[in-house]
């Protein structure tokens, strides 16, 4: 199994949803010790913004970059993304990687039915950490709909998100949002309940 470990938080050991992926990656090698896991720190070694440059893969170094983020992407069966909400969105040094795998013709393609997604198969689990408390759907965030739209719109339907919200409240609201947070990935990486003879 191939996963893909990326982080985008700015808060370095502070950051709340690094917390949250390296305990989902954890239980990933746990239960599957021959995992092959590519780690990459998009707030330490951030790709550049999007440009002309970008898109016409003009520049040899940032086309390389980019191409080697797209083969990164698509070689994983596993995606664990750490998405802290900035300013009710997902941090723009996470937002240049999902433009690195947008690709037309790679990841997706436009047809006479409308846009097909052709990166299916695989499972993202993103961790979200949240300053404010949200209810599902809420108008005013940006950030889990947006990425249960864009990884649908590649044709990835298998989305998991880890919620650890309410984290700017006070110390104790955090401390019990995080440990929430554990439980819901203990749960996930619990082995499935054997079935009754």
């Amino acid at each position: 199994m191939n996963v893909l470990h990326l982080d985008s938080s700015i808060l370095g050991e502070a950051s709340a949803s690094r917390q949250l992926t390296r305990r989902l990656v954890d239980g990933i090698r746990a239960a599957n010790p021959q995992a092959r896991v590519t780690y990459r720190d998009l707030a330490a070694e951030p790709l550049p913004h999007y440009s002309a440059a970008s898109l016409a893969a003009s520049d040899a170094p940032q086309a390389q970059r980019d191409a080697a983020a797209l083969e990164a992407f698509l070689g994983a069966e596993v995606i664990v993304i750490g998405a802290p909400l900035y300013n009710f969105t997902v941090p723009s040094q996470l937002k240049a990687w999902l433009d690195r795998i947008t690709i037309k013709g790679r990841t997706f393609r436009y047809t006479a039915s409308g846009p097909q997604g052709l990166a299916g198969g695989r499972k993202v689990i993103v961790a979200l950490a949240r300053g404010g408390l949200y209810a599902p759907g809420a108008g005013t965030e940006f950030a889990e709909s947006y990425l249960k739209f864009l990884f649908g719109f590649l044709g990835i339907d298998d989305v998991t998100f880890v919620r650890a919200e309410g984290l700017g409240i006070s110390a104790e609201h955090r401390e019990a949002s995080l440990a929430a947070a554990h439980r819901v990935i203990a749960a996930l990486h619990r082995p499935p309940a054997a079935l009754a003879a």
